[in-house]
């Protein structure tokens, strides 16, 4: 690996952070004590740092030369409300919450490299460093854009990077287009006459309707979706009825649904609207249907083509040609970079965290960060900004 010797020195610096951060895990828009962290390093390395996008978002800025030419670094910083079950010194000390996603890693790499390029990069043009919130369902990429993100600050392109288990250490996977899929909610709501459960006759049974649509719902990746196009639906909740002898009056039917294209998101739901309408004429009752009810779903993670063959050339030049992997299979899991990634080109790599063993996988309670893998996602980061920032 071509990892500089001033990122290795890092190296202890970005454990403490990454650590530290993992002690304190904050859920979306509420990561207060994670951005006054970020904040006090960009502004000890003489990064010039603004605060208020999406409550929590800090976005750092550095230039260097007389260049007109700009890039973006993204790092998520949001925890997940899971019990962590790991036993190590750095668990989490806020119950119910725990960072089983990497997004600690995440930050403490970019304020690795923000560190080194203030101190020694050679670069021409602007660096802009945003630590984002709510990545976890909450769609903060989405309020740090309607709230002026790129209107502030005139950013031309922009990059993500996640960990990713069973990836090998030292390695990196990225492609051209999409890179992880679309992801949106439903939530499906059936109303009827309650009754006796001895009389069910006397009602309309929405138990039995629901159970009907489950089954229904499965049928339209096999039956309504070309097969050479990938998608899933998901049903996750289902709610109704509060006690033994009783047929409830309504009915809740919960879950998601993912793809790797816009058209084919948008068939999945109407197909999920017209099975609805359907099962509830069959069983004689109202359905209401809404989708996304509380955030807006996430678009397909496209990765534009010029900004991937750059992120190709950085991670080669920092883990080897061999160690990237240039054809992953994308990913149904959704990240709401792709919001970012619909108003300006760029690019999304994955960063090998290591094996999965000890169900150290991503949302798992015994999730970690690999603290191995924070000097290599710093050069990366390094590099490319090298890279798409030349100087001379």
């Amino acid at each position: 690996m071509n990892i500089a010797p001033e990122i290795q020195v890092l190296y202890a610096e970005m454990r403490h952070w990454r650590r530290l951060i993992h002690q304190q895990p904050e859920i979306a828009f509420e990561e207060t004590t994670t951005a006054q962290l970020i904040v006090e390093q960009l502004q000890h390395a003489g990064i010039e740092v603004h605060q208020g996008l999406a409550k929590t978002g800090v976005v750092g800025i550095l230039r260097r030369g007389g260049g007109g030419n700009s890039i973006a670094l993204r790092a998520d910083m949001d925890a997940l409300p899971i019990q962590e079950t790991n036993r190590f010194a750095h668990v989490s000390r806020n119950s119910g919450k725990m960072h089983a996603c990497g997004h600690d890693g995440h930050c403490a790499m970019l304020l690795g490299a923000a560190c080194y390029l203030a101190r020694h990069g050679r670069f021409d043009g602007t660096v802009y460093f945003i630590f984002q919130p709510a990545e976890e369902c909450r769609a903060g990429a989405h309020r740090m854009i309607s709230e002026g993100l790129f209107e502030q600050f005139p950013i031309q392109r922009v990059f993500g990077m996640h960990n990713f288990p069973d990836i090998p250490v030292g390695h990196f996977a990225v492609k051209s287009g999409p890179m992880m899929a679309s992801f949106d909610c439903f939530e499906i709501t059936f109303t009827g006459q309650a009754t006796h459960a001895a009389l069910p006759h006397l009602g309309s049974d929405v138990l039995v309707a629901a159970a009907h649509l489950v089954t229904q719902l499965q049928t339209i990746v096999s039956r309504r979706i070309d097969p050479s196009d990938a998608a899933v639906v998901s049903v996750t909740q289902i709610h109704g009825g509060n006690t033994w002898n009783a047929l409830p009056e309504s009915v809740k039917v919960r879950g998601t649904f993912r793809s790797f294209k816009n058209s084919v998101r948008e068939q999945l739901e109407q197909s999920i609207r017209d099975l609805t309408l359907s099962v509830a004429q069959g069983f004689k009752l109202q359905a209401d249907i809404l989708f996304n009810p509380e955030n807006p779903g996430y678009p397909v993670t496209l990765n534009s083509p010029v900004e991937t063959a750059s992120a190709i050339r950085a991670a080669q030049a920092v883990a080897g040609e061999n160690c990237v992997n240039t054809a992953p299979t994308p990913s149904m899991g959704a990240e709401d970079f792709a919001f970012m990634l619909e108003q300006k080109p760029g690019c999304y790599i994955w960063i090998g965290n290591g094996s999965s063993d000890g169900s150290c996988l991503l949302h798992s309670p015994n999730y970690d960060f690999n603290d191995d893998i924070l000097p290599l996602g710093a050069a990366y980061w390094v590099k490319l900004v090298e890279n798409e920032l030349p100087v001379g």
